[in-house]
């Protein structure tokens, strides 16, 4: 964007950030050249110290309160207080996807951080590359990009008597079916496995002799970095899935058997290596995923006593639920290899070898993470953040203070007339509600949390979800309490469902499984009023109702279609199919606030067109992506003046263009370069609101000029 002001538009009555009726626009306001934005957070979330997912953790080895943390989509964090504050590290780099960090052990200033998260989840993002910092995270430089976008990191390690030496192991994006997180990214079938660099991670050869398939861990013998261990897991099964070991240093690899499984009965593995006995190896086994949710439950733990020619189980029982595909966690004490902790949904602890277990789960489950820092402290990274124990797990206490890792989902909402109110579901996380200034929110509902929707004649009623079909509630005290809302909802669901309450009349109200249902009560009951919209195996993702006219409704579904009403949800056209892009709940369509039939289309993919624009109801489209980079674009929002604004919500931050798509530019230089998954503009506050995954929520200022608020 250029240093000059750029002309605006300006709403006169309500809100557009919560559906509000149609606007008069100005010809005069002015967008800030420089916007000035603010962290909403939350960092943590009040009353449960909570905050996003953690995916890697690696501690200083001579210094016991630095650690570093790392976000699933929140980029590298830094404590140097033992975690009473953290410090974010990589911010403005061109991916916050992490999936590993490695410390060079003879020298601390050293960190390495694989990009990408290899936790298959859909929300578990390509990399790109590696980053690496040689002044203890103060700077970071981008290296092998061109060797592992598109992929993950599972795991780095730093050879121990000669650090120009790395290894990492790398996997596929995840997603069911698999690859969705890659989002068609050019690089996301390139090789896996176990590659070596031999200049400190700036060049690298993939080892041969292990399987091209998803290598889920990676370690090292401390005694003899020549000694490696591989878990080749790809997590639906796979003929060469096992756990493998060289020792030459990558050179050749056995597949190790001796009394553990291998091959397409097994998923996910993770192995680790006793650091006080290098002859103790265990390794935690997951049965294949069949579909998402469904299968991957935990196959068993393992021992090896002579550096893997033979195994025992010693089972710490069902730790994984039915996703280990997601979670799994093995790590030994840094002095005692009998003491030995494995984990996923839960974390149970051993102090005999395996010879029995306890439950020793920290405050939040699904674990990702267990490092030890210098003074022999466990620390947990999980989908709550961090949290520590000084007596091996029997006790914890969260190290979130300022750590700001939420993931936020699409359907965020704004208050009518308090301007400090929000409302918003996350990932694991439940739906949190922000009333104060600053950073703070009180969680209000629990689960994974969705869509949510503010009564703007009647802000006291709220709904909110969790995850699946039907689970809709409905508080009428601002969110204090709760009641169940979803009355006769069904249906095949996008994870989280979107739903409406149309602004002209708030008892009636829309939502989306595989077909609309509508509620012509406020959301006590509801009754189908639409056949499938899908394909027949998708579900509706994103759902918008025309601000200027209420009977004019528009779907996009899950696999591919993007659908419109005129007559408030009793027929449909589908308008689009083939259309790629995420599985889970979206706010991809934006409706222009006069015009019910002119609509603009957000595609969160690789390769294609990112954003489209139809004036005609869906009968044709054209591309408004110009010189947009090619990344995936989550959501969009117009403001349609002369020139015609657009801002896309992209895996790389928030981009503006001033001439109607033709040109783009980064809107502003402080938003992190996060994924933004929602966009609520707020003209008459003057301001626009992002959310995102993996850094909260953020505000800009939109500077107006007086005259430009017109009257309703």
């Amino acid at each position: 964007m250029t240093t000059r002001s750029v002309l605006l538009v300006a709403a006169a009555a309500a809100s557009l950030a919560s559906g509000a009726l149609a606007q008069t626009f100005s010809k005069h306001p002015v967008v800030t050249p420089t916007p000035v934005w603010t962290e909403l957070g939350p960092a943590p979330i009040d009353g449960v110290d909570y905050t996003g997912r953690v995916s890697a953790m690696a501690c200083s080895p001579v210094d016991a309160n630095v650690y570093f943390g790392a976000g699933a989509d929140g980029g590298v964090w830094r404590t140097g207080d033992g975690g009473q504050s953290w410090t974010p590290l990589t911010d403005f780099m061109p991916t916050t996807a992490i999936g590993a960090l490695a410390i060079d052990p003879g020298d601390p200033d050293v960190i390495y951080a694989g990009t990408g998260e290899s936790n298959y989840a859909n929300h578990s993002r390509y990399g790109l590359g590696l980053l690496r910092s040689t002044d203890g995270g103060d700077t970071w430089q981008q290296l092998a990009a061109n060797v592992f976008s598109g992929r993950c990191f599972s795991n780095i390690v730093v050879d121990h008597a000669n650090p120009d030496i790395v290894y990492a192991s790398i996997t596929r994006a995840g997603g069911f079916p698999e690859l969705v997180a890659a989002k068609g990214h050019p690089g996301a079938t390139g090789d896996l496995g176990v590659f070596k660099s031999l200049d400190q991670g700036v060049t690298w050869t993939r080892l041969t002799g292990i399987p091209n398939l998803s290598t889920t861990s990676l370690a090292m013998d401390p005694a003899n970095s020549s000694i490696l261990y591989a878990g080749v897991g790809r997590i639906f099964g796979a003929s060469g899935n096992g756990v493998y070991r060289s020792t030459n240093g990558g050179a050749t690899w056995t597949l190790l058997g001796g009394g553990l499984p291998s091959g397409s009965s097994v998923g996910r593995i993770t192995v680790a290596v006793a650091p006080s006995n290098p002859n103790r190896v265990y390794a935690l086994l997951t049965n294949p995923s069949s579909s998402f949710g469904s299968g991957a439950s935990t196959l068993g733990g393992y021992r090896s006593n002579n550096g893997g020619a033979t195994w025992v189980n010693v089972s710490p029982g069902s730790i994984q639920s039915s996703y280990g595909w997601y979670l799994s966690v093995v790590s030994v004490h840094p002095t005692d290899p009998d003491t030995v902790f494995m984990g996923g949904l839960t974390l149970s602890r051993s102090i005999n070898a395996g010879a029995s277990w306890s439950t020793v789960t920290p405050p939040h489950v699904d674990l990702h993470a267990l490092a030890w820092d210098a003074a022999g402290r466990l620390l947990v990274g999980d989908d709550g953040g961090v949290q520590r124990s000084t007596d091996l797990g029997s006790s914890w206490i969260p190290r979130n203070d300022g750590l700001g890792l939420i993931q936020f989902y699409a359907g965020l909402s704004t208050h009518p007339t308090q301007d400090l109110v929000f409302y918003g579901g996350t990932q694991d996380n439940g739906t949190n509600r922000r009333t104060t200034s600053g950073q703070s929110w009180d969680h209000i509902f629990g689960g994974d949390g969705g869509w949510t929707q503010v009564d703007q004649a009647n802000p006291a009623r709220v709904f909110v979800e969790f995850q699946g079909v039907g689970n809709l509630y409905l508080s009428s005290d601002g969110g204090s309490s709760f009641g169940y809302s979803g009355s006769g909802l069904a249906g095949r669901n996008a994870f989280l469902p979107p739903f409406l309450i149309d602004p002209t009349n708030s008892n009636r109200m829309y939502y989306g499984s595989h077909y609309i249902s509508r509620s012509t009560n406020g959301g006590a009951s509801w009754s189908a009023i639409s056949g499938d919209l899908t394909t027949g195996s998708g579900a509706i993702r994103s759902l918008a109702i025309a601000p200027s006219d209420s009977s004019v409704l528009w779907a996009a579904t899950n696999d591919g279609n993007v659908a419109i009403s005129t007559n408030s949800g009793v027929s449909w056209n589908i308008v689009r199919s083939g259309n790629p892009g995420w599985p889970r709940v979206t706010r991809e369509l934006f409706i222009h606030p006069e015009r019910p039939l002119s609509a603009w289309l957000a595609v969160a993919a690789f390769g294609t067109d990112q954003i489209l624009h139809t004036s005609d109801g869906g009968a044709s489209w054209t591309p408004r992506d110009g010189d947009l980079p090619d990344i995936p674009v989550n959501t969009v929002a117009a403001i349609p003046n002369s020139p015609l604004q657009l801002f896309a919500g992209t895996d790389d931050g928030l981009y503006l263009s001033i001439d109607n798509g033709v040109h783009w530019k980064r809107y502003g230089t402080k938003l992190p370069r996060v994924p933004v998954i929602d966009i609520r503009l707020q003209l008459e506050r003057g301001r626009l609101i992002v959310a995102t995954q993996g850094r909260g929520v953020w505000s800009a200022t939109l500077t107006l000029r007086p005259a430009t608020l017109l009257p309703g």
